[in-house]
């Protein structure tokens, strides 16, 4: 037995070996603008291709009261065109230049980006400088990405099974925090808001000094600043954006919710959690955690659940890491007539075990490849590494170098963390129960 534990353990360190070997330094260059917009460039010259990047520091929570939706909605209209784009022609510029783009919202942050043949970069510059320097915003547009945005929540959360559970957890989770708006927001919000409101909101938000403007692949360095200053160096600064995050008090005893959805056949378990935000360890050591639950097929409630006792169809763990705090989330859904009360015993199991015994040094080794391995997959792609050095910037206090940290740190975490971090955040009294049911006869 001793013998069988050496050889997975050598087997094991060679596996990481051959990953380390793959998750090189990310170099990069960094430096502000006078305007306040501050640029990452990173040269990559393994492939003709450039990712052009604009991080936004807005989101759903820097929304308010009434006005829910805001950046979301934002990062439709921003496609719009601009004084020297016509309408309907962004998408199409790209497309006609060999590239592809696309942007997404979080409740942190807006992320626009577009990838080209290396030799379309100042494409991509003027795109993005046209999106930031003067969009245009009119009724118009704000009609039209109003009809796209309502399209989107029926397809993507109203009429899609399950679409809207992580709104339901965070309407518990967050009373007074903005996150209990969800990203998506209120479309009588949208339909209320006044065309003033819609360019305040860009003024307020949309400066240079809230982005990061992070540009990988096969560039010039110089060459690239030039072009830089060029594109964006005349971009008038906005107002310091003033964020004051709302604290939420402890959860101390068990919150227990019921939502419908029309969409579903099958109930959805949840045991959800408030946990610390992104940059902190802790939100590293949850997301380990998540994968010890459910990370593959051997995972623990996997194995127990779907695979023994045969009572889940489905089981999820995940860490939903925001900036100021997270979500973690545990969930089933129910096989064989299995009651929704059995699921949340097997469940509180698995917790019970992580709480009290330390995960075995085999099952410590290969948490540790499989975080390495997916680090690696992220950062595969120009758009990825681009948006890792973006995010660095944005949520780990402006270390734009982050991503040369993060396996280092994970692989410092220990199993004696991993069990504390369960004895301190997964309780009964520190958690939301949702039991997410099928509402009959309102499929339409």
């Amino acid at each position: 037995m001793q013998l069988k534990k050496k050889v997975f353990c050598a087997l094991a360190a060679v596996s990481l070996l051959g990953l380390q070997a793959k998750a090189q330094k990310v170099e990069f260059t960094e430096y502000d603008l006078p305007n306040g917009l501050h640029v990452v460039l990173h040269q990559d010259s393994k492939a003709p291709v450039v990712a052009i990047t604009v991080m936004y520091h807005v989101g759903s929570k820097n929304e308010v009261a009434g006005r829910t939706g805001f950046a979301h909605f934002f990062e439709h209209l921003l496609f719009e065109g601009s004084d020297n784009i016509k309408r309907g022609e962004f998408m199409k510029i790209v497309s006609a230049n060999g590239g592809q783009n696309n942007a997404n919202t979080t409740q942190d942050r807006t992320f626009y980006f577009e990838v080209f043949p290396s030799n379309q970069l100042e494409t991509g510059m003027w795109l993005e400088s046209e999106r930031m320097m003067h969009p245009v915003i009119n009724e118009i547009g704000v009609t039209r990405q109003k009809e796209v945005v309502k399209e989107e929540k029926r397809q993507s959360h109203d009429n899609r099974p399950y679409g809207n559970f992580s709104d339901a957890i965070a309407k518990d989770l967050f009373p007074n925090h903005p996150y209990h708006n969800g990203i998506i927001g209120q479309m009588n919000d949208i339909d209320a808001a006044k065309l003033d409101e819609f360019k305040a909101f860009f003024k307020q938000y949309y400066g240079p000094n809230n982005a990061v403007l992070t540009i990988a692949g096969d560039i010039n360095i110089d060459k690239t600043k030039e072009l830089v200053k060029a594109y964006f160096g005349d971009i008038p600064r906005g107002a310091d954006v003033v964020y004051k995050k709302i604290e939420e008090a402890p959860i101390t005893k068990q919150i227990v919710d019921t939502t419908y959805d029309a969409n579903i056949q099958i109930p959805l378990i949840v045991s959800a959690y408030r946990v610390p935000g992104r940059d902190s360890r802790d939100s590293k050591i949850m997301q380990m955690i998540s994968s010890i639950l459910t990370g593959g097929s051997s995972a623990r409630m996997n194995k127990k659940m779907v695979d023994e006792k045969k009572d889940a169809l489905q089981v999820l763990a995940i860490n939903y890491a925001l900036e100021d705090y997270g979500m973690y989330i545990i969930g089933a859904l129910p096989n064989n007539g299995a009651a929704p009360s059995a699921l949340l015993s097997d469940m509180d199991e698995e917790i019970t075990k992580l709480q009290t015994d330390l995960i075995s040094p085999e099952d410590y080794q290969k948490l540790q490849n499989q975080f390495e391995n997916n680090f690696v997959s992220a950062n595969t792609r120009m758009q990825g590494v681009a948006e890792s050095l973006s995010n660095g910037y944005t949520f780990y206090h402006k270390d734009t170098g982050h991503i040369n940290k993060e396996l280092t740190e994970i692989k410092s975490i220990t199993r004696e963390e991993i069990r504390d971090a369960a004895k301190k955040y997964l309780n009964a009294n520190q958690r939301l129960v949702l039991y997410y049911l099928p509402e009959k006869g309102k499929a339409q």
